[in-house]
């Protein structure tokens, strides 16, 4: 018998996500009319809000691992 290892649920729900994000991405780096400084910041905006959600996520779920009943 072979031994499975469970896949991270969030793998696919990041690919679903990050799909049109970087078509949208793609898209605004060619068009022309888009200054490149708002892109960047823009980019850099979402970088740390990505972070920031991140930690709180794992924020929360050490918090609620730490007060389950055993």
């Amino acid at each position: 018998m072979s031994q499975e290892t469970p896949s991270n649920p969030l793998v696919p729900i990041a690919i679903v996500v990050a799909i049109p994000v970087l078509v949208c991405l793609l898209l605004m780096l060619t068009d022309p009319g888009i200054e490149r400084s708002l892109l960047w910041s823009s980019i850099k905006t979402g970088i740390i809000l990505i972070v920031l959600g991140g930690a709180i996520s794992f924020g929360v779920s050490r918090l609620a691992e730490r007060n389950t009943p055993r």
